[in-house]
């Protein structure tokens, strides 16, 4: 098999990318007020679309106002002041070149009380992540478990806030099912302990996935992207696995028969074996799936961009190029470059502007 090229473009359905280089989406707390990100990071995103990255993702972007929130100043999409704060920013993406997609989720469990308007943290099952909040230093809470208006509600939020992007122009939108947060802490049997229509069996642990993929893609138009993110880890109780590998595979065969477009796949190492086998989480996952696939974790420089593009088809980069803006241009020239830590990124949760 030919080797793919980073500079190649690449077409996911309507929508030619012209390269195979994006940023991933980074979660912030940078909406001072109104849920509207800082005009810095605002900015952040078109330089990087300037600097000849091919696709641009948003931030995560929470999906109501009751509660979705799981950390303080996150952004949403759903009022016409928030609609309008974006609307420069796509176009100036899209005018470099570039594909602009808005990323959303809802936290779920990995929230407190006291950082939603309505007080409350919901989830699948009352299980509270095992590890403390690592912002407050205390326990998380025990959630509330999920009545089926929750559900309805977390569901007509996602809808609401694709159709919110829609009017900012963005050219697709993603649904976060990665990292432990609301839907991936359905999917995975660690945390979910429901014993109705969606909790057992792995489709049933699916359902909340496939009602917010369908009414998602009912809020936008055809030509426009739908994405999927998932993960095999999550933002806490790191050591407990979410997924097993028949438990991911299964999953992942839902997930192909679903209407989204591409498959973003969260690593903490794009090479690393997957699951106690002898493959990466890209060639687990091309097991069952044979729709477009991003791959994200341990990228940072242009050796490890070709590796990690062999088994997928666009490789996004998060604290590499959240911390350098000629990233693009620098491994394009194969300059020598060296991971950077989740100590040099925590510049994206002050107020310090971006690079």
């Amino acid at each position: 098999m030919a080797e793919k090229d980073l500079f190649s473009g690449f077409r996911i359905k309507n929508v030619h990318l012209k390269n195979r280089i994006g940023v991933a989406p980074m979660t912030r707390t940078s909406s001072p007020k109104d849920s509207v990100p800082r005009q810095d990071v605002l900015h952040f995103l078109v330089r990087r679309a300037q600097n000849d990255v091919g696709l641009v993702f948003t931030e995560a972007v929470l999906t109501d106002y009751e509660s979705a929130q799981g950390y303080p100043r996150q952004s949403r999409m759903v009022t016409q002041r928030q609609i309008e704060a974006w609307k420069p920013v796509v176009r100036a993406i899209q005018e470099s070149g570039s594909t602009a997609i808005m990323q959303m989720f809802h936290c779920g469990r990995v929230a407190w009380p006291e950082i939603n308007p309505a007080g409350r943290v919901i989830a699948p099952s009352p299980i509270a992540p095992e590890q403390e909040n690592p912002l407050t230093g205390q326990p998380f809470p025990v959630p509330d478990e999920m009545s089926q208006f929750d559900i309805d509600h977390v569901i007509r939020g996602f809808a609401e806030t694709a159709r919110g992007a829609m009017e900012a122009g963005f050219d697709g939108v993603e649904v976060h099912g990665a990292h432990g947060y609301l839907i991936n802490s359905f999917l995975s049997a660690y945390s979910n302990k429901r014993t109705d229509a969606y909790g057992g069996s792995v489709e049933n642990r699916f359902r909340l996935a496939r009602q917010i993929i369908r009414a998602v893609r009912e809020a936008m138009p055809e030509d426009r992207l739908l994405t999927f993110r998932i993960s095999n880890w999550g933002v806490v109780d790191m050591k407990v696995s979410l997924f097993e590998k028949d438990q991911w595979l299964e999953t992942i065969g839902f997930l192909d028969k679903e209407p989204v477009d591409a498959i973003s796949v969260s690593t903490l190492n794009f090479s690393d074996p997957a699951f106690d086998t002898d493959q990466n989480m890209a060639q687990l996952t091309r097991q069952k799936t044979g729709k477009p696939l991003m791959i994200c974790g341990g990228i940072y420089d242009r050796k490890t961009a070709d590796q990690a593009l062999q088994d997928a088809d666009i490789i996004l980069s998060g604290k590499s190029l959240l911390l350098n803006a000629n990233w693009v241009d620098d491994i394009a020239n194969n300059r020598p470059l060296e991971p950077r830590t989740p100590q040099e990124s925590n510049v994206a949760y002050t107020d310090e502007p971006l690079p």
